[in-house]
């Protein structure tokens, strides 16, 4: 099964680590994402960049509204993920808790990734999903 560590922080958390050296964040995240490598169960895993620098698209009426960050309304950002391929949510949680640069304000929501397999597969959309990635190598 996969499951998605989603990394969650908040400006206690940035204000914490906004001091520590770069490198010694690329070295701890490093030998963490080695570490699920060599036990096989990574399958994805990317940071993400200052949310000022991103954009909410609010579809609560239409048109949709853009809204450039920083987001004052919210009190956690999304700030990274990895994707992990774990016999059960048990394990995807003890993965969660030795990952680094844990501290104040920072959480890791765990949810898992449903499977292609459990939509219809009479579906024609699930059908043309299940061929792109078929043909894109991804199953």
């Amino acid at each position: 099964m996969k499951y998605m560590l989603i990394m969650r922080a908040t400006d206690e958390t940035y204000a914490a680590y906004q001091d520590i050296d770069f490198e010694q964040v690329l070295e701890s995240m490093g030998r963490f994402n080695d570490e699920m490598i060599s036990a096989g169960v990574l399958v994805a895993a990317e940071g993400l960049d200052d949310a000022a620098k991103g954009v909410v698209v609010d579809y609560s009426s239409p048109p949709p509204v853009v809204t450039d960050g920083p987001y004052g309304e919210t009190k956690e950002l999304f700030a990274g993920f990895w994707i992990l391929d774990v016999a059960s949510q048990e394990e995807a949680v003890e993965w969660a808790k030795r990952a680094p640069l844990a501290g104040p304000g920072s959480k890791a929501e765990i949810r898992r990734v449903a499977s292609i397999d459990e939509f219809p597969q009479d579906n024609e959309w699930i059908k043309k999903e299940r061929a792109w990635r078929e043909a894109t190598g991804q199953l």
